[in-house]
């Protein structure tokens, strides 16, 4: 039989992280290529209890179809949070020119796919930072989108080049960013570019979609209002998750949104799993009336400061001076990069053969058949004892390219 797959889908490649992860490993095979939270971070004690307590309580509720936006106690709360601390969201009723809405999605990751699945049709392009997050590159492309690289730098996206791309793609819809320390590079896009980003936007008639996975992870410097803050139009889509603070296999995340957007997300979301699974709704919402929330999220960002730090010291000691690497204040990245001229697909093959994996920075191109000299490392994961080995191995490797 020969399969004639569809145009959305046929040339659609795996993510190269999940073939990373699902190939064969020893136990001395050292992984720098998750983008996991640490198992550490996980509050299985309090999980336990209160998911013995929904059981025991509300058993029919949790096993029941729920509705497609989420569980409105949930909603609401996460609404009032989003408010209170980051001063997400805009009312009628406060004044402003539209309402928002908070759903709940099936990770972050479902709210970026319902975003192009509501404003792309086939054919239309989404602008985003080069390099980004692969998962959103494919969610993009499963939808008929083609997503159009901005050069990423040091403070955020380089903004005369996106104003450049936005005037010769008439075709697109959505701007597509990770402000706080961006997957893959770790960097945190300046309040001044923030600003320009949504000045953009506006005038040319653009949505925004703000993905912050990771806001919540910084372990220094100082908080940057989100994009979402500054949105007195109605023309940015928040998204973000539970994923990196509770768990990722939950898949519980929310997008905040014009209630005109939102609507038509539902609707979309519906087409695709109904609901998100609601007794991990309900476990959010328990956890965040009965347990230290900001807590827990505060212990967290020290195991982060303290596994970034150490990658950094050991970058430091044992990296060549040639190669770069950012230093993220908060997130789960390192991105690194070769000088021209070392083959960088020889340097990974060479590392992955000496068992230190690490993920090709063109996995992360929004043009596939891009080169790239860069390649992305994650500290969340390992043990420091990993952190230490690899990032040694990993110098000595470099060694022998430059």
């Amino acid at each position: 039989m020969t399969y004639k797959f569809s145009n959305k889908i046929a040339n659609l490649k795996p993510s190269a992280i999940r073939e990373i992860l699902k190939a064969p490993t020893t136990p001395d095979t050292i992984s720098f290529a998750a983008g996991n939270p640490t198992p550490e971070s996980f509050p299985v004690e309090d999980m336990a209890r209160i998911s013995a307590e929904i059981y025991r309580d509300s058993p029919s509720l949790a096993l029941q179809y729920g509705a497609t936006d989420g569980y409105t106690p949930l909603r609401e709360l996460i609404a009032e949070r989003q408010k209170k601390k980051f001063n997400i969201g805009r009312s009628v009723s406060d004044g402003d020119a539209f309402d928002d809405t908070t759903i709940i999605v099936s990770g972050g990751q479902q709210g970026i796919e319902l975003a192009c699945k509501v404003f792309c049709n086939e054919g239309d392009a989404v602008i985003c930072e080069n390099p980004t997050f692969i998962g959103a590159l494919n969610a993009f492309r499963s939808n008929g989108a083609t997503p159009v690289g901005v050069t990423l730098e040091d403070d955020g996206i380089n903004i005369d080049e996106l104003e450049k791309t936005i005037k010769s793609t008439p075709n697109a819809k959505l701007i597509y960013v990770i402000p706080n320390f961006q997957n893959p590079a770790g960097i945190c896009t300046s309040y001044e570019k923030r600003v320009k980003i949504y000045e953009l936007a506006k005038k040319y008639g653009l949505m925004i979609l703000e993905d912050n996975p990771y806001g919540e992870l910084r372990f220094a410097g100082e908080d940057i209002p989100s994009i979402k803050s500054m949105d007195e139009d109605g023309i940015v889509i928040y998204c973000s998750t539970f994923s990196k603070i509770l768990s990722a296999g939950m898949r519980v995340g929310f997008v905040i949104a014009p209630d005109e957007v939102a609507s038509k997300m539902v609707v979309s979301k519906q087409t695709s799993d109904v609901h998100t699974n609601l007794f991990f709704q309900m476990l959010c919402y328990k956890y965040m009336t009965e347990c230290d929330l900001d807590g827990h999220i505060d212990d967290i960002r020290a195991i982060y400061r303290h596994k970034c730090t150490l990658m950094l010291d050991a970058l430091d000691k044992y990296m060549p001076s040639e190669i770069k690497f950012t230093r993220p204040e908060g997130g789960l990245f390192i991105w690194c990069t070769l000088p021209h001229g070392v083959n960088a697909n020889a340097f990974i093959k060479s590392a992955t053969d000496k068992g230190v994996r690490i993920v090709p920075g063109a996995t992360f191109n929004c043009d596939t058949e891009a080169p790239s000299q860069s390649f992305r490392l994650n500290y969340s994961t390992p043990s420091d004892k990993q952190i230490l080995e690899g990032i040694k191995l990993l110098g000595n490797i470099a060694r022998e390219f430059i």
